[in-house]
């Protein structure tokens, strides 16, 4: 769950970033949050294929991670909203360049299959 670790236990910066975010699922959390704060449901529609019980386990060890916020408002019945931390905010500048490599790939890798097809 998380980064549970000691800071001396990862091998380098890599390895501590990849034990907070590693996971089919937590990047494309961290992708919707980037855009706005939801609500558990509206953001369980931001990431398509994702349950309840995992997306339920992924915000609970984003927030012990101090990636995520949830706030909980004095309302009946009670709204609970999902964002970003500063700390989250700095993450996702941090993977914008792997997500530019990703599409860069899938384009050269689509390519390449038209042209070879």
């Amino acid at each position: 769950m998380g980064a549970v670790r000691r800071p001396g236990a990862y091998v380098c910066g890599i390895d501590a970033a990849m034990d907070v975010v590693g996971g089919k699922w937590k990047g494309l959390i961290l992708w919707a949050l980037n855009e706005q704060a939801y609500r558990f449901g509206e953001l369980r529609r931001q990431v398509p294929g994702i349950t309840e019980k995992v997306l339920t386990s992924h915000l609970r060890e984003l927030e012990v991670d101090g990636i995520v916020h949830r706030e909980v408002h004095a309302e009946v019945p009670p709204r609970v909203e999902y964002s970003l931390t500063p700390l989250g905010i700095k993450l996702n500048e941090a993977l914008e360049p792997l997500g530019v490599w990703g599409r860069e790939n899938i384009l050269q890798e689509t390519a390449a299959r038209t042209q070879s097809g």
